[in-house]
């Protein structure tokens, strides 16, 4: 299985959150990952970026944040090139679709925990 660079957006220490439950089986499923969400802490020893982490070979960005609180980081999301961004339910943004669909950044709703059971991430 080819391992995708998944940038977590959204992150969060709280276990019952789907982003805290994402991130772990992203990990189960061999696949790096770098956290940024709002609040300090750590999911599986890796650190929770409260910034814009100038990171490269980001493959999917995935979403848990509503679409108000995209917007900050729609350059941000744009400059890393990922190949997709997941907007997970609750987080469709026609917007930011649009903007990446111009960026050539493919886009899916979906949710990342039903694609890593499927097989189909």
């Amino acid at each position: 299985m080819l391992s995708k660079k998944t940038l977590v957006l959204g992150a969060s220490t709280n276990p019952s959150r789907y982003a805290y439950i994402a991130t772990q089986k992203l990990l189960r499923y061999g696949h790096s990952v770098v956290l940024v969400g709002n609040k300090k802490g750590q999911v599986e020893g890796i650190e929770i970026q409260n910034d814009m982490p100038l990171t490269s070979d980001i493959h999917t960005v995935t979403l848990y944040l509503n679409a108000l609180n995209q917007k900050p980081y729609y350059g941000y999301l744009i400059s890393l090139k990922p190949q997709r961004i997941i907007f997970n339910p609750g987080t469709e943004n026609p917007e930011l679709e649009e903007l990446a669909h111009a960026n050539n950044i493919q886009t899916e709703e979906a949710c990342t925990l039903v694609l890593l059971s499927m097989g189909a991430y």
